[in-house]
């Protein structure tokens, strides 16, 4: 918990509720996720550069081809969390979640140290 230093701003969260259910339609678990408000970051002053981790279809027309003339084999893999967990280059201060207010704190922000999904600069840490 800090103050907010003068230059930045702070972000709004938000709250995604789901419940995930099992093939009889019972409730399995409940699932609860913290997201930024990352739309409301400005270009300069909370982040420098985005980063779309997305491969170019060049890129993948020449692997294939380098597999197929290797004779090698392929695999496809999907990756959930790569932007998770990553340490963040600029500090990014974030508004306390709601229910999760400290009484005496009230006018404190939160300041990330580690990227999660929703800030601009998350796929680029």
């Amino acid at each position: 918990m800090t103050t907010l230093p003068e230059g930045h701003n702070a972000i709004g969260v938000k709250w995604i509720f789901k419940t995930k259910r099992n093939a009889e339609e019972e409730i399995e678990k409940h699932k609860a996720i913290l997201v930024p408000k990352g739309y409301k970051q400005q270009y300069g002053v909370d982040y420098e550069d985005v980063f779309p981790p997305v491969a170019r279809i060049k890129t993948v027309r020449l692997m294939i081809s380098l597999v197929a003339q290797k004779r090698w084999k392929i695999f496809q893999m999907d990756v959930k969390s790569t932007s998770l967990n990553n340490n963040l280059e600029k500090k990014v201060y974030v508004k306390q979640p709601t229910g999760f207010v400290v009484k005496e704190e009230k006018k404190k922000l939160c300041k990330l140290k580690k990227a999660i999904y929703g800030l601009k600069q998350a796929s680029r840490a």
